[in-house]
C-alpha cells in the first residue's frame, strides 16, 4: 500500500526523523485556516500517490491565508496522471540550503535490502541515475544486521554528503531504517532531504510502501486506507479475501494462480486483438482452493463490473482437482442464483489437469445456462473474446 505524503510524514516523525509541521486539507476554508494556524508563507500540496505533482501545477507557495485558499481551489480536483486530488498538504514554507536524495528499497532482485543516497536531491531520481550514475550510491543492506550508525555512516561516505552535515544525515538514516523495519515497508523515499540555511537536516517530502502481507502485525495501517479513492470492487473483493485488482476490459477472468492468471491475461489480449479490441476486465487469482463459495464471490464481483461481457475461467488442476472445481462452478451457480444474482453473461470454461476428463462430465451433465466448455486455453480466450464483442 502507498501512502500519501502526509501519511509517510506521520510516520517519519513518529521515529523521530525531522519534518516540517503541516495540515490536511479537504476544502479550501481548510487550507486557508491552517495556513492562519501555522503562519505564512506556506506550501500547499497536492496529496496523490503519483510523482510529477509540482510540474502538473499540484504544488504552489502562498504568501497569505487568501492565496492559500486561491491555490488550494485551483489544485483540489485537478487531476494529476489519473490521479485526482481529494486533499492537500498546507506546510510551512521552508528556505533551502542544499537538496539531498536517499531511501531504503526491498532490492528483490538481489533478495536484499538496499539504501540509495545523493546528494544531488529534488529532481527525479530516475533521471540521476540516467545521466549521472556516478552520483548515486548504492549500498546493500544486510536483512540481520540491518543499519546502526557505523552502517550509517558507512552510506553518507558513499554518497559524499558534506561533512558538516554527515552526522546529522547518519541519525536521520538510521531513524528512516529504524522506521522501514519497523512499519514492514518495501520502500522509504526522501526527496527532497534538505539542509536548511542554519544547517538543520529535514525531510521535507516522503514516500512510504507498506507490505500488505504484513498487515496483520499493524491493526493501525488499515486506518491509512484512503477507502473514497479505493476502486469499489477492488474493496468488495479484498473485504472477501479474494486477489483481485480492476482493469479496463470486458472479459472477466478467473484462475487459481497468479502466473496462470497472468498468462491468461496475455492469451485474453492477444485474443481480443481479433475480436474488436476486447481486452481483460480484471486479475483474480481464487488460489488453490476453489470452493463453492469462493467461486460464487468471484463470479459476483466479476459479475459487478458493468464493463465485463463474458467471464473466462481458466483452471489447472494440481492440488485441487478439476471435478472439485466443476462442483465449485456448479454450486456457485446455485448460490448466485439463490442470492437473486443470477449469472446472465456467457462464461467459458478450461479445465485442464488432475481430474480434468471428470470435471468436464459434471460440468456437461450440469448444463449451466451459457456456459460453455473449451478445451485449450487459446481456444477458450479466442471464445471468451468473441463472445465480449458481441455483447459489447
Amino acid at each position: 500500500m502507498d501512502l500519501y505524503e502526509y501519511q509517510a510524514k506521520d510516520i517519519f516523525a513518529n521515529y523521530g526523523v525531522p519534518v516540517l509541521p503541516g495540515a490536511v486539507a479537504a476544502t479550501a476554508d481548510e487550507a486557508r485556516a491552517a495556513a492562519e494556524e501555522l503562519g505564512v508563507p506556506v506550501v500547499v500540496k497536492a496529496q496523490v500517490k503519483t510523482g510529477g505533482r509540482g510540474k502538473a501545477g499540484g504544488v504552489k507557495l502562498a504568501d497569505n491565508p487568501d492565496e492559500t485558499q486561491e491555490k488550494a481551489e485551483g489544485i483540489l480536483g485537478l487531476d494529476i496522471k489519473g490521479h485526482v486530488v481529494r486533499r492537500v498538504l498546507v506546510t510551512p514554507a521552508s528556505d533551502i540550503a542544499e537538496e539531498y536524495y536517499f531511501s531504503f528499497l526491498l532490492d528483490r532482485a538481489n533478495r536484499t535490502f538496499l539504501a540509495m543516497a545523493s546528494v544531488e536531491g529534488g529532481m527525479d531520481i530516475e533521471e540521476v541515475a540516467a545521466t549521472k550514475p556516478e552520483a548515486l550510491a548504492k549500498v546493500p543492506v544486510d536483512a540481520i544486521n540491518g543499519v546502526d550508525l557505523a552502517k550509517a555512516q558507512e552510506i553518507v561516505k558513499a554518497a559524499n554528503f558534506p561533512a558538516e552535515v554527515a552526522d546529522q544525515v547518519a541519525e536521520v538514516i538510521v531513524k528512516l531504517w529504524d522506521g522501514f523495519v519497523g512499519e514492514d515497508a518495501t520502500l522509504v523515499e526522501v526527496n527532497p532531504l534538505v539542509r536548511d540555511p542554519q544547517g538543520k537536516i529535514i525531510a521535507l517530502d516522503g514516500k512510504v510502501t507498506l507490505d500488505d502481507n504484513a498487515a496483520f502485525r499493524h491493526e493501525t495501517h488499515a486506518d491509512l486506507v484512503d477507502k473514497g479513492a479505493e476502486d469499489p470492487l477492488e474493496a468488495a473483493a479484498k473485504a472477501k479475501d479474494l486477489n483481485y485488482v480492476k482493469l479496463d476490459g470486458q472479459v472477466g477472468i478467473i484462475g487459481n494462480g497468479a502466473g496462470l492468471v497472468m498468462s491468461t491475461l496475455d492469451v485474453v489480449a492477444y485474443a481480443g486483438e481479433r475480436h474488436g479490441g476486447a481486452k481483460p476486465a480484471n486479475f483474480l487469482d481464487i488460489g488453490g482452493g476453489a470452493s463453492a463459495e469462493v467461486m460464487a464471490n468471484g463470479l459476483e464481483i466479476i459479475l459487478s463490473d458493468a464493463d465485463v461481457k463474458s467471464v473466462f475461467v481458466n483452471v489447472f488442476g494440481g492440488i485441487t482437482a478439476c471435478d472439485a472445481v466443476a462442483n465449485g462452478i456448479v454450486s456457485a451457480f446455485q448460490l448466485l442464483e439463490s442470492r437473486g444474482e443470477a449469472v446472465t453473461r456467457p462464461i467459458v470454461v478450461r479445465l485442464d489437469g488432475n481430474n480434468a476428463e471428470e470435471g468436464r462430465r459434471i460440468l456437461t451433465e450440469a448444463a449451466l445456462p451459457g456456459l460453455v466448455q473449451v478445451k485449450t486455453m487459446d481456444e477458450a480466450a479466442d471464445k471468451a473474446a468473441e463472445l465480449a464483442a458481441q455483447g459489447a
